[in-house]
């Protein structure tokens, strides 16, 4: 197709025509990655002063209509100073988690630009981890993965917020260190239907754990072997369907 302008002269018909096209199209393009440019520059000059550049609204925090700035919330401000208090009580996020829902606190309630309500729905791990791990609430702003001091107000005190993340930083390696399960007939029991090696695995129910010796290689045979999983207790007395 060729394209011909009425308020401009030129005409994608002719060799001229296309030139002028390209050229006009080039310097848009330009024009559009310059404004991108300075644009992310800006809010990076903005995140390196420490000033708030939008985003959703945080517990505790609500943003000045004025100037965009952070200011904080005092009822919802107490309400996170409680929740880093409790957390630092806990040694594990479940178990953080749990005090956090018994006393029925929710994320933040606020309203957008068109009117609608968001949020107020109850903590889960991953909103009660954002915003334990917030450098906001000790005063902080983070981009780009480095920490700059910001112009907001801080609610908790920079000890308490350090507590409550390495604490809870050790639980989570702690936990991941258990979730191997050694046996004593570990690597010894052989499946008699197929003859592949027992392994150990478990499973929880009413906090405590449940180990059961399983067939994995013989479940990914065609057909799979019939072999349930069997606890510990009942090797002895079925030791007939071992080898």
């Amino acid at each position: 197709m060729s394209f011909v302008s009425v308020t401009q002269d030129f005409n994608t018909s002719t060799s001229m025509g296309r030139l002028t096209l390209n050229i006009l199209l080039s310097f848009a393009q330009f024009e559009r990655e310059i404004i991108g440019e300075r644009t992310r520059d800006k809010l990076s000059a903005a995140r390196r002063k420490g000033k708030w550049i939008g985003g959703i609204p945080v517990l505790g925090y609500d943003v000045a209509p004025e100037r965009g700035r952070l200011v904080v919330n005092r009822a919802e401000a107490e309400q996170v100073r409680e929740i880093f208090s409790v957390c630092a009580a806990c040694s594990t996020m479940t178990e953080a988690l749990q005090a956090v829902r018994a006393r029925g606190w929710t994320a933040k309630q606020w309203t957008s630009e068109r009117g609608k309500q968001h949020g107020a729905q109850p903590l889960s791990m991953s909103t009660l981890k954002l915003l334990l791990t917030n450098v906001l609430y000790r005063g902080d702003i983070s981009y780009k993965g480095t920490v700059y001091p910001g112009e907001h107000e801080a609610i908790v005190s920079r000890e308490l917020w350090v507590e409550v993340n390495e604490k809870l930083r050790l639980s989570r390696t702690i936990s991941r260190s258990h979730v191997k399960v050694e046996t004593l007939l570990q690597n010894l029991l052989a499946c008699a239907h197929c003859g592949s090696l027992l392994r150990t695995s478990f499973t929880r129910r009413q906090g405590q754990r449940h180990v059961y010796y399983v067939c994995r290689a013989g479940k990914k045979r065609h057909p799979a072997c019939p072999q349930r999983p069997v606890a510990p207790r009942e090797v002895g007395t079925d030791a007939g369907r071992f080898a």
